[in-house]
């Protein structure tokens, strides 16, 4: 063990040795390419040598008081970390930007959005979007080494600037990931009394995301918003029905509904499969309802009025 701890010694002597250059190269490369300039103080480099790098172009500037190292060609973690650094060690990645990096949502709108945990006032910075809040450390998280705020605290800021689609959607990917943490969740709402956020997120923690997590496609996903804002009953997803995989299906009407059409097939062979399946399910007593993406953005009343109109059919032979 005295061995291990000579050679950890020497190694920590050694990188401590290393050019200065370097070391600022291997910090920006685990930071997505940027680094602050307190972290290049710390390596000792004084305003001036900072100057120095940047007229040589070795540093880029990319907020006051961040720098890409060595090019400017940042990829959207290097300049998600770059907002974070440019608000300082109390900041973290929050709201939209926050839900892109946990892979809630996607990336929205051009400025990124970062929350400090502080009463000071805090100084703007040409394309960021500061908040000041209070951050209990539960809501404190990393995500590919960026400071970023935890999922139920995401969820939370969310509350207040999305509709509630985009929060709905945000909380059924958590969940589809298997990410999501209702008694972190929980005490996250316990902690947010007076915030904006708080019942719209309150009354998804009534709500079943459990359908949705199993959806293959964009496609089901819509429908099944589509038919849940409707009021309609949800259907089954993805299940077998006489061996076949169905994309919706109501037990109890024996209807099926398929999310489809030749445009979205991968060819005529899965095309001509799909209308083989249909007739084999129409055969063995199913009702059979295909649809396509464009029925369902352009014809969503006739969708619901059909849907509907083939459960009521099925009630009413049941009553026969």
């Amino acid at each position: 063990m005295q061995g291990v701890g000579r050679k950890a010694a020497t190694y920590g002597a050694e990188a401590d040795q290393l050019p200065v250059d370097r070391r600022i190269a291997e910090l920006a490369n685990r930071q997505h390419g940027v680094v602050s300039l307190t972290q290049l103080a710390g390596f000792g480099l004084s305003p001036r040598a900072v100057r120095s790098r940047v007229s040589a172009g070795r540093l880029q500037r990319r907020y006051r008081g961040v720098y890409a190292v060595g090019h400017d060609r940042l990829s959207l973690r290097g300049r998600w970390m770059g907002a974070v650094l440019a608000f300082g060690p109390d900041a973290v990645l929050s709201h939209w930007d926050a839900a892109a990096l946990w892979e809630l949502a996607e990336p929205h709108g051009t400025r990124f959005h970062v929350t400090i945990d502080t009463r000071a006032g805090i100084a703007r910075r040409p394309g960021l979007t500061p908040h000041r809040s209070r951050l209990d450390p539960e809501d404190r998280d990393r995500v590919d080494g960026i400071p970023v705020t935890s999922i139920p605290r995401t969820l939370l800021d969310l509350a207040e600037v999305s509709d509630v689609k985009g929060l709905r959607r945000a909380y059924e990917e958590a969940a589809r990931l298997e990410a999501l943490d209702v008694r972190a969740l929980v005490r996250v709402l316990s902690r947010a009394q007076g915030r904006r956020g708080l019942a719209p997120l309150r009354d998804l923690l009534a709500y079943d995301p459990a359908p949705v997590t199993h959806t293959r496609s964009e496609l089901e996903r819509l429908f099944l918003e589509l038919v849940r804002d409707a009021g309609v009953p949800t259907p089954a997803v993805n299940v077998l029905v006489e061996g076949f995989l169905v994309d919706a299906f109501w037990s109890a009407a024996r209807l099926v509904v398929e999310l489809d059409g030749y445009k979205y097939h991968r060819g005529r062979a899965a095309f001509e499969r799909d209308h083989a399946k249909h007739a084999r399910l129409r055969l063995a007593g199913y009702e059979v309802l295909a649809l396509t993406h464009l029925q369902l953005t352009g014809e969503q009343e006739w969708v619901i009025g059909a849907v509907r109109s083939l459960l009521d059919r099925a009630v009413s032979t049941a009553n026969l």
